[in-house]
């Protein structure tokens, strides 16, 4: 079961694929969120923050386990996500268990054939 959303309807979860060692995700970005009102007025980008967000909401659901971020070993954001023009997003990370709660997240999303970021990171329980 999913855990309760930080940022309420900021996205859904489509059909994905997420075990306790891969997340193959398909979300649904809300156009219409709060959020996107004020980052940025008639320009809307999707915050970097929530998509690092996200990432942890779904090692959540893969682990099982509230999880906190506790490194970034490397974020790079390579394109920018408008949720009105490409509102739906496929997340591919690893999850690597470090210790019994620590683990390691590696992956990329992406939107159509473009790469929005990749990232690596550690979260801890």
């Amino acid at each position: 079961m999913m855990n309760s959303m930080l940022i309420p309807d900021f996205y859904s979860l489509l059909p994905s694929n997420i075990s306790s060692e891969h997340v193959q995700a398909h979300i649904k970005l809300n156009a219409e969120h709060p959020i996107f009102q004020g980052h940025f007025p008639e320009n809307p980008v999707t915050p970097g923050v929530c998509m690092l967000q996200i990432c942890k909401e779904l090692a959540e659901e893969a682990t099982q386990k509230s999880l906190t971020i506790k490194s970034c070993k490397n974020i790079k954001f390579t394109a920018l996500i408008n949720p009105f023009t490409d509102p739906e997003i496929h997340i591919d990370f690893q999850i690597k268990s470090e210790t019994p709660t620590v683990f390691k997240i590696t992956g990329h999303a992406q939107f159509g054939d473009t790469l929005a970021f990749k990232i690596s990171a550690l979260l801890s329980a």
